[in-house]
C-alpha cells in the first residue's frame, strides 16, 4: 500500500473509531491521560508501519492492541508511581490479541455513566464524556457550549485533576446510581448527534459516524431504562431529525436548506418509528425538552411541503420549550419560526432584542438568520454585512459556501 492510501485509511478510522477506542483504553486503564498518550502513540505506530505494512484486517483492534502495549510500557518506566501499579494489574490480565475487543457489548455507554460522576458539576461532566469518550476534539466542544476552546481546556483538566485528587473511582456505577447521572448522559447523547447533524467545523455538513453513534447508543440507552421518558424523547429526537439526513446534501456534499429539500428523499420508515416513540414518551409522563423537540421535529418531518409545514404549532411548542429548557439556541429557534408564522419583521424584532447577547454575537447562525431575514425584508446592505459577520464566524467549509453564494445573490436595488 502506498503511503497516501494508508494516511487516508489511518485518517478514516480516526474519524470513525477515535471515540470508541479512547472509551475502551480509558475504561481498561482508568486514567483519562494515560489513555490519551498511549492512544497517541499508538497513532504514530500506526502511521510509521501501515505504509510498509499495510492496514490490518482490524485497525481499530490493532490501535487498542498497540495502545495497550505503550500504556505498559509507560506504566512500567513509571513504578513508582503507585497510582498506576492497579492500571497494570488490570492490563496483565487482558488478552490483548482479541480482533474483538475494542468494544465489550456497550461498553461505551456504560463508559459514558461512569464518566458523569455526581460528585462534578453536569456541565463538566457532559464536556469530559464528550471529549475522552465521544471522540469530539475540544474545538468540537467548545462550539457546542458557545464558548472559548481556552474555557474548556481548563473546565477537563481540572475535572481530571479533581477526580485523581479525590480518587473518584472509576467504575460502572451500580443500577440504582443511573437515574442519578442520566441527565448528564442524555445531554452528552444529545450533543454528540448535534456535532454530527451539523459538524461544527471541517470540510463536511453532516459527520455520518456520530449520527450513527449517538443513535446506537440512544438505542442501547432504552433498552437499558426503557421506563424512563427522557430517554425515549431523545431517542424519537433523534430519529426524526436524522430522518431528513440524505435529502440536506447535494450529491456533491452542498448544503440544502429546509425550504427546498426534496421529501422524498426523507427517510420515513424511520420517521414513524420517531412518532411512534414520541407518543410513547408523552403518553404519561409531564413534558420534557427532548419531547418537545423531538414533536417539533415531527411537524418538519411530516410536512409533504416546505409551505404545508404548521408554523403556528411549532412557534407555540418553542414557547414551551423556551420555559422548560431556555438558551440562547431556543431563543434563536423561536424568532426563526415566529419569522416563518408572522412575517420577517416578526422574527426581526426579536433578533434585535437578542444581538447584545455575548452568545448571539458569536454565533454564526445568529448572523446567518439575521441576514436571510434583512433579505426578505429588501435591507440587502444590511443583509450583505451579515452574511460576512455569518461566513467569518463559521468554520464549517459546506456552511460557510451556502452563505457566501446566498450573499453573492444579493444585489442593491437600482434607484
Amino acid at each position: 500500500m502506498d503511503e497516501l492510501s494508508a494516511h487516508e485509511a489511518l485518517a478514516a478510522i480516526f474519524r470513525a473509531e477515535h471515540g470508541r477506542v479512547l472509551a475502551r483504553l480509558i475504561g481498561l486503564l482508568g486514567d483519562f491521560d494515560l489513555a490519551e498518550e498511549a492512544l497517541a502513540d499508538a497513532y504514530a505506530a500506526a502511521a510509521h508501519h501501515w505504509p510498509r505494512d499495510g492496514v490490518p484486517d482490524y485497525p481499530a483492534a490493532w490501535l487498542l492492541t498497540t495502545a495497550r502495549r505503550r500504556a505498559i510500557d509507560r506504566i512500567r518506566r513509571a513504578r513508582t508511581q503507585v497510582a498506576y501499579l492497579p492500571a497494570l494489574a488490570i492490563e496483565m490480565r487482558l488478552s490483548p490479541d482479541d480482533p474483538e475487543s475494542t468494544e465489550n457489548g456497550d461498553d461505551r455507554l456504560r463508559l459514558f455513566f461512569t464518566c458523569c460522576h455526581p460528585a462534578l458539576d453536569q456541565q463538566t461532566q457532559v464536556a469530559l464524556t464528550l471529549r475522552c469518550l465521544a471522540g469530539l476534539s475540544t474545538a468540537d466542544v467548545a462550539r457546542l457550549f458557545l464558548t472559548s476552546e481556552a474555557t474548556v481546556s481548563q473546565r477537563i483538566v481540572r475535572a481530571k485533576r479533581k477526580i485523581r485528587e479525590t480518587r473518584i473511582p472509576y467504575r460502572v456505577p451500580d443500577r440504582d446510581q443511573l437515574p442519578d447521572r442520566l441527565r448528564a448522559v442524555l445531554a452528552v447523547l444529545y450533543l454528540m448527534f448535534t456535532e454530527g447533524h451539523t459538524a461544527t467545523r471541517g470540510g463536511q455538513l453532516v459527520r455520518d459516524e456520530l449520527c450513527d453513534e449517538s443513535i446506537r447508543l440512544a438505542r442501547a440507552l432504552r433498552e437499558l431504562m426503557p421506563a424512563e421518558p427522557e430517554v425515549t424523547a431523545l431517542l424519537a429526537l433523534l430519529l426524526l431529525t436524522d430522518a431528513r439526513r440524505a435529502a440536506r446534501r447535494s450529491a456533491t456534499g452542498d448544503l440544502v436548506p429546509l425550504a427546498e429539500q426534496d421529501r422524498s428523499r426523507y427517510d420515513y420508515r424511520t420517521i414513524a418509528e420517531g412518532r411512534y416513540l414520541l407518543s410513547q414518551a408523552i403518553r404519561s409522563a409531564p413534558v420534557n425538552q427532548y419531547a418537545v423537540q423531538a414533536a417539533i421535529a415531527a411537524l418538519h418531518a411530516e410536512a409533504p411541503t416546505a409551505a404545508d409545514t404548521d408554523w403556528p404549532q411549532i412557534v407555540r411548542l418553542y414557547r414551551i420549550l423556551r420555559t422548560v429548557a431556555p438558551s440562547p439556541m431556543v431563543e434563536l429557534n423561536h424568532a426563526i419560526a415566529v419569522a416563518e408564522a408572522d412575517g420577517p419583521l416578526a422574527g426581526i424584532a426579536l433578533l434585535d432584542t437578542l444581538a447584545s447577547e455575548a452568545t448571539s454575537a458569536k454565533s454564526h447562525l445568529f448572523h446567518a438568520a439575521r441576514a436571510d431575514l434583512l433579505r426578505r425584508l429588501g435591507r440587502y446592505a444590511e443583509a450583505m454585512a451579515a452574511y460576512d459577520t455569518a461566513i467569518a464566524l463559521s468554520a464549517n467549509d459546506a456552511e460557510r459556501s451556502y452563505l457566501s453564494r446566498r450573499r453573492n445573490q444579493l444585489t442593491e436595488p437600482s434607484t
